[in-house]
């Protein structure tokens, strides 16, 4: 399915490269594992393959499907719900999708809230690993550096 050199997103966790695969023992049971190097935080992260469908692994987006990401993140959305907790779990849910136009909405709205009116200690982690999660995707997507991402990020949310 996929091969050592692969870039592929891992939802909840990011993208990364895959750079080997291995087989483990665990619990007297051998499976083979993807391992990705993770290009922020320097994390490793064991894949087993028999559940990458299960996982939603998927190969990242091209560079011009990143710009389009960028280009929606300047576009106005939808409050959502004024519950605070149901909004958390919307939220959640997006993200766990894998898709990154989903992230992408998610950054973006939590990023406005916070900007108009402050966000809960649940929603600033959450938008802090959406944040992680997008950034891991595009730095990969344009063979950027996660400085340049940021920095781009930064002035498409100054703009409002």
């Amino acid at each position: 399915m996929f091969e050592v050199g692969d870039r592929v997103v891992y939802p909840m966790h990011g993208a990364g490269t895959i750079t080997a695969i291995e087989e483990k023992e665990f619990l007297g049971e051998t499976k083979r594992y993807y391992i990705m190097e993770m290009p922020l935080g320097d994390m490793r992260v064991m894949v087993p393959m028999d559940k990458v469908d299960s996982l939603g692994l998927r190969y990242i987006i091209s560079a011009e499907e990143a710009r389009e990401v960028l280009r929606e993140l300047c576009h106005d959305h939808e409050q959502g719900s004024k519950n605070w907790n149901r909004r958390y779990r919307a939220n959640v849910e997006k993200i766990k999708t894998g898709d990154i136009f989903a992230v992408g909405e998610v950054v973006r709205s939590l990023s406005r809230r916070e900007m108009e009116k402050g966000l809960s200690t649940g929603e600033k982690k959450l938008l802090n690993n959406s944040r992680q999660i997008l950034v891991s995707e595009l730095v990969l997507a344009q063979e950027s550096s996660e400085e340049d991402v940021l920095e781009e990020l930064e002035k498409i949310f100054a703009l409002d």
